[in-house]
């Protein structure tokens, strides 16, 4: 019987690229719903960006542009990522859409006629200055228990307290450098105690979630009264605003998961449909959603009450699964393996991923671990040695030719191999591709031995075989495209090249039980090439290496550098090195004028925020305030000379007029000056005391 199934993955945040850690969770999901479509259900993939919060409102600002427009350029490039990777989705939304903003006017005026809100007045931390409350990563000062100097506002990285941002000894606010004020401000509570009856039934009953997710609510959260859900952020905020609660907005997390919703509205506008036929409380439809085990909580606590209380249609499972590690490390920067997708794709082709994961993922919250060389062997060995090896050895022989017009006899290999597609589409719908992937390459085994065992290269040579060798081939070829045809799901780049050579689509799971003859066999294209260890090496190479525009940022301006000293010509702390070799390794530039010296605007800036740039070895980010509310994002190439956190607060000289850049990691907006030679040596310009933001450097 034909299902009604919507499936979902996890919206992926408009704050950054997608990488391979992410798409674990989305190639997991495609290969579900392929398969799903493959065995004839009526499944639709619906997702959609996370475009909402603070850390959006606070890049926007950054960069000196709308956060619509950040949003708009992030979505671009996950949808080319995701294309590049044979992720089809059938709607990809945007939070941050009028759908999404009606449906969170329903829901929460459900959640309000329930009886589940309430307001409660809370201390925070707010920047005088910014005229903003501060989140906990935005404020640092010293730590209450320990002392230690600039921790973040809620645990030591010291000693490992955990604390609020209120407790914190002399704070002060990352986003101005000012000393923030506690102010009280009501925030909406969802009272989520109210619903633990239900909670607890749909949590432990009904096979919804894996059975150590269902143990580990209940150990964990189920055990003891539910806390209250903060649902709201005072303005500023990137989001909705609260309709009842003026100046007041849903925090992120609220609006999230009804992205799911508005994402299938749009779907269902295009084709003519109902949201509430997948959606309503009568509905057939079945509901999965795929998710990584770090949002669980929100998953299977917040979205189906709030789901409950609007009399929506809950979800039939929620899928959990594990992280990805790298040759058994957590995916790291300096070490060239936090990949992006887009760098993959630069080197190795999607298919090889697809596979890998696959073999890997299995029905449980297991982490996996992407190990380089078992990585290339298996995708060597598996896909090229054995799957491709059949239509490599038999296609060229038919080429221009015709299969059998009648299905030779195999010895029952055909038979064999289609008594076992039950049991591949039970691995596949368990989402256990690791087990399916080991027995649909078991068939490609004994698909292979028969080929070693007739040796059409060897029949070939007999033009009296003729009739023989296009059996044997024929056999070979079917064999391939079954194998194929149970390999779809995972490689559907490997699919539509088969079709191309057999002539004939792939369009359902029952072509595994059915063998083609008299087809038109076209001329053998090579399917696919062995991986070598350059090309992983090539891409985490270059995965460490900064663009030709990150190359081209300078420490410091030939007019600061050519400028007059301010006091003495030699420096007490010079003695440790000859004062000419500075002088003698970089020379004098060419002779300027006063005028070529105006041009350049150089001021006094204070270092808001300073973070580390995902993918660049030399740069940091810095967010600058000229005073006035002129605020400046920079790239600096001082990586190797500065921690990020010993530079938010001090005062720097930028070079306030130069030309905005558009550099691979954003828009530079200027330049900070600096000395040294470089790498390690280098050293920033600072003012004197009573220097102020927003002074010019004459």
């Amino acid at each position: 019987m034909s299902r009604k199934i919507l499936v979902t993955a996890a919206l992926p945040y408009a704050n950054g690229h997608i990488h391979i850690g992410h798409l674990v969770e989305y190639i997991q999901t495609d290969i579900w719903v392929r398969f799903q479509k493959l065995r004839g259900h009526r499944c639709v993939f619906v997702c959609a960006d996370d475009t909402h919060g603070t850390a959006i409102m606070i890049r926007a600002r950054r960069e000196g542009r709308s956060e619509e427009a950040v949003i708009a350029d992030m979505r671009a490039a996950h949808m080319r990522d995701f294309a590049g990777f044979q992720i089809q989705f059938d709607n990809y939304g945007s939070t941050n859409s009028p759908d999404n903003r009606a449906a969170c006017h329903e829901i929460w005026a459900a959640i309000r006629a329930a009886g589940l809100v309430k307001t409660r007045s809370v201390e925070q931390l707010f920047d005088p200055v910014a005229g903003t409350f501060l989140a906990d990563r935005f404020v640092r000062g010293t730590c209450p228990k320990c002392t230690a100097a600039d921790q973040p506002g809620d645990n030591c990285s010291v000693c490992g307290a955990a604390y609020t941002p209120a407790d914190l000894r002399d704070p002060r606010s990352i986003l101005s450098n000012a000393v923030p004020e506690l102010r009280s401000a009501d925030h909406l509570f969802i009272e989520l105690e109210q619903l633990r009856p239900f909670l607890e039934d749909w949590s432990q009953n009904g096979g919804h979630l894996q059975s150590e997710v269902a143990r580990y609510l209940k150990g964990n959260f189920l055990a003891e009264p539910l806390r209250d859900w903060d649902v709201s952020r005072p303005a500023p905020y990137f989001g909705f605003e609260i309709p009842d609660h003026p100046g007041n907005y849903w925090y992120v997390w609220f609006d999230a998961p009804i992205g799911y919703i508005a994402s299938t509205r749009e779907w269902c506008r295009q084709h003519g449909e109902q949201a509430l036929d997948w959606w309503g409380r009568d509905s057939a439809a079945e509901i999965h959603h795929f998710i990584g085990k770090d949002i669980t909580y929100f998953h299977t606590l917040f979205w189906p009450g709030m789901l409950q209380t609007a009399g929506l249609n809950l979800p039939k499972k929620v899928h959990v699964h594990g992280f990805l590690t790298v040759d058994g490390e957590k995916m790291s920067k300096s070490k060239g393996t936090f990949l992006m997708a887009s760098t993959w794709l630069r080197h190795l082709p999607p298919t090889a991923l697809r596979y890998y994961y696959a073999t890997k993922l299995g029905p449980s919250l297991d982490d996996i671990d992407l190990n380089v060389e078992e990585f290339i062997a298996r995708v060597n060995t598996d896909l090229v040695n054995k799957v491709v090896n059949l239509a490599s050895r038999s296609a060229g022989f038919l080429a221009g030719q015709t299969l059998s017009d009648v299905y030779p006899d195999d010895g029952g290999l055909f038979a064999e191999a289609a008594a076992r597609g039950d049991t591949i589409a039970g691995f596949y719908e368990d989402c256990n591709y690791n087990a399916a992937t080991r027995e649909i390459m078991a068939l490609a085994d004994k698909a292979n031995k028969y080929v070693d065992e007739q040796q059409p290269w060897v029949i070939r040579k007999d033009p009296t075989r003729a009739a023989e060798l296009r059996d044997v081939c024929s056999v070979t070829l079917n064999l391939f495209r079954q194998i194929v045809v149970y390999l779809s799901p995972v490689l559907p780049g490997l699919a539509q090249q088969t079709v191309e050579l057999l002539n004939q689509p792939i369009t359902s799971w029952d072509e595994t039980s059915r063998p083609l003859t008299g087809t038109r066999v076209s001329p053998f294209q090579h399917l696919m090439k062995r991986l070598e260890m350059k090309q992983v090496m090539d891409m985490v190479e270059e995965s460490r290496q900064e663009n030709a525009a990150e190359q081209s940022a300078a420490p410091a301006s030939p007019a600061a550098e050519n400028a007059a000293p301010a006091g003495p010509a030699f420096h007490p702390a010079d003695r440790w090195q000859d004062p000419g070799t500075a002088l003698q390794n970089e020379p004098l530039a060419a002779e300027c004028t006063i005028d070529d010296f105006t041009k350049v605007d150089l001021r006094v800036a204070r270092v808001l925020e300073a973070n580390h740039v995902e993918g660049a070895n030399k740069l940091l980010q810095l967010t600058l305030s000229l005073g006035g509310g002129e605020v400046r994002n920079v790239f600096a190439g001082i990586k190797a000379a500065y921690k990020p956190e010993d530079l938010v607060g001090r005062l720097v000289i930028c070079v306030a007029n130069l030309k905005p850049r558009q550099m691979k990691f954003g828009l530079s907006q200027g330049m900070i000056c600096a000395s040294g030679a470089g790498g390690t040596e280098v050293f920033l310009l600072s003012p004197d005391t009573g220097a102020v933001p927003g002074h010019r450097v004459h």
